[in-house]
């Protein structure tokens, strides 16, 4: 499937912003799954940029705004082709996650930071679904589907700062605060897992040429002798209407924009993401 990505961001200012440092992850990943054939990131007032690969693969586009200016737009466009295959079934066994070839080698997908750490009757929830499967894997699918059934998608319920914990003990949230969820439950028992962001296509059969719109979106992957990708939000595998942008420990590691400024005291910040299928 080709898919064309648009994602506006605009930031208004109360006054002048004399000067704004930022960080873009925007541009979709080139991987076996999918190919990115054309990528523009573009600013507005005219900025100094610097790109570069991070510690996680992610493309950053560093850029800086030093005139004063009362409004900001970053806009972000991307032709996707994507095909992903039927993922293989479980293999790894409990035993080889204890091994060096997985837990030294992940071991920052192991981690359990403030933001993913679960609560305690979560992570008793986890060690049991751990115990009822012969495979980590078949465990992780479990445990997505838990999350999926008992945490209820609710935009406003929480922020980019919320932890997991309170995620699930008010039992609502969005996408991000499910991944968080599973994360630090698949660690919680030992399996590594990381943050995935990126779009996918809201409709199951996009038609040609339609605009939609999308928002960005996250997802999990955990290691089964490669990464394999699920989505508790939609407690689904992800196909080919889903676009990798960045992976990382946690949302922390794959903002789609992130900064500061000096100047103006207050901002407003507006979103708009426009998804089609070319092909």
């Amino acid at each position: 499937m080709q898919i064309r990505i648009a994602h506006t961001t605009t930031f208004e200012y109360d006054g002048k912003a004399v000067a704004s440092y930022n960080q873009a992850r925007l541009t979709p990943l080139t991987t076996p799954e999918q190919i990115a054939l054309h990528t523009r990131l573009e600013v507005s007032p005219s900025p100094w940029t610097y790109q570069y690969r991070d510690y996680f693969g992610t493309l950053v586009t560093s850029f800086e705004v030093v005139d004063p200016h009362d409004a900001m737009t970053v806009t972000a466009t991307s032709t996707v082709q994507t095909q992903r295959p039927v993922p293989p079934p479980p293999s790894l066994s409990w035993a080889a996650l204890g091994e060096r070839e997985v837990a030294d080698r992940w071991t920052e997908y192991l981690t359990l930071p403030d933001i993913v750490e679960p609560p305690a009757d979560f992570a008793q929830r986890a060690k049991q679904i751990a115990a009822d499967h012969e495979l980590p894997g078949e465990a992780a699918r479990d445990l997505c589907a838990m999350v999926h059934d008992e945490v209820e998608y609710l935009p406003g319920a929480t922020d980019v700062q919320t932890h997991a914990a309170t995620a699930w003990q008010q039992r609502a949230g969005v996408c991000q605060d499910m991944v968080h969820l599973v994360i630090g439950g698949l660690r919680s028992v030992g399996i590594p897992a990381r943050y995935v962001s990126g779009y996918f296509h809201p409709i199951d059969e996009p038609v040609v040429g339609d605009h939609v719109t999308g928002e960005s979106h996250a997802w999990v992957e955990w290691w089964d002798d490669g990464w394999h990708a699920f989505d508790p939000t939609n407690d689904t595998t992800p196909g080919n209407r889903y676009v990798v942008v960045a992976t990382g420990r946690d949302y922390r590691d794959v903002k789609p924009l992130s900064g500061i400024y000096s100047g103006a005291q207050t901002s407003r910040m507006t979103v708009e993401v426009d998804l089609t299928r070319l092909a």
